[in-house]
């Protein structure tokens, strides 16, 4: 069961080294095509690449979960469709409170929140954490603040959308927590990507086809662009087939509050990315922050009898 527990939270910290390493792609991506197109095709190549992933398992090594009956196959469907539902909303806050004005920075501080609700939507669910989740939760947000924020707190109308967006998240990951146990997890992450992409046509159509033929010429000539595929891409077949999928496995069995820490590391590898990849400066203020999520990490994964066991 530890062992279990340990493979698990190494799967999402390399969800988290994914999406964090996707942001340089996210922001191109969006830019090019917006954000509903990006987010919705994104979503279709992820389903799109997790079938022949699905096929072969099937082939290779089958799981026991995959459906064998009416009543799974119902159950899987549910769990895809509500899964889709929830990361389809999310997502889309979070571009809109972008779109409205958030910074970045404070947009990831934002959605980091996540952390925080999680365990509070938790104690609605008779779901308990221990101590040491709770101060590393204070020691997590005090991170993510050095890490995120470099201007002032003030707060706009846009935030309310961002703040919007991690409580969606943090319904998304709660949502995860209770089907992952019952479901084939890769299934279920393929569906999710078609429901979320399907219901990113609405808001595509309108927002950025502006439901003309004048706008959907504009808005595939705007797909021609190799600047525009190569991030959509790179986020559809990593960033959301390998990364949500990674995810949706790597929760299964671990407290849902520790696995919310653990995937705000995304904001710590994004910085990193950021460094590496664009040559941002990292200061001393952003490297405490790096320094006190992973020590609130490390703290929640110290065991303190039934407390972590009863999530």
């Amino acid at each position: 069961m530890k062992s279990r527990q340990i493979r698990n939270s190494l799967l999402l910290v390399l969800t988290a080294l994914i999406w964090g390493s996707a942001f340089v792609a996210q922001r191109q991506g969006g830019d090019a095509v917006g954000p509903f197109s990006f987010n919705g095709i994104r979503s279709f190549i992820g389903g799109v690449a997790l079938i022949p992933v699905i096929l072969v398992i099937d082939r290779i090594n089958p799981s026991d979960k995959k459906p064998k009956n009416r009543k799974e196959r119902k159950m899987l469907i549910l769990g895809g469709v509500c899964c889709g539902v929830a990361l389809f909303l999310a997502s889309s806050a979070q571009q809109l409170g972008l779109t409205m004005g958030t910074p970045a920075g404070k947009a990831g501080f934002l959605t980091a929140c996540y952390i925080l609700l999680v365990p509070i939507l938790s104690l609605f669910l008779k779901k308990k954490c221990g101590w040491n989740i709770w101060i590393g939760i204070v020691i997590a947000v005090a991170g993510l603040y050095l890490l995120c924020m470099s201007g002032s707190m003030s707060f706009q109308s846009s935030d309310l959308m961002v703040l919007a967006c991690a409580l969606l998240f943090a319904i998304h990951i709660l949502v995860i927590d209770h089907f992952s146990p019952l479901v084939d997890g890769v299934r279920m992450s393929c569906i999710q990507f078609w429901v979320c992409g399907i219901l990113s046509l609405v808001p595509m159509f309108f927002s950025e086809m502006h439901h003309s033929t004048a706008g959907i010429a504009d808005w595939a000539a705007a797909l021609g662009s190799l600047d525009a595929w190569i991030p959509i891409l790179y986020a559809g077949v990593l960033s959301s087939g390998v990364g949500y999928t990674l995810q949706i496995v790597g929760q299964n069995g671990l407290n849902p509050t520790v696995a919310s820490m653990i995937m705000s590391l995304e904001s710590v590898f994004s910085v990193i990315a950021g460094w590496l990849i664009l040559g941002e400066r990292m200061g001393a203020r952003q490297l405490a922050g790096c320094g006190l999520i992973f020590a609130a990490i490390l703290l929640a994964q110290i065991p303190v009898g039934h407390r972590m066991d009863s999530v």
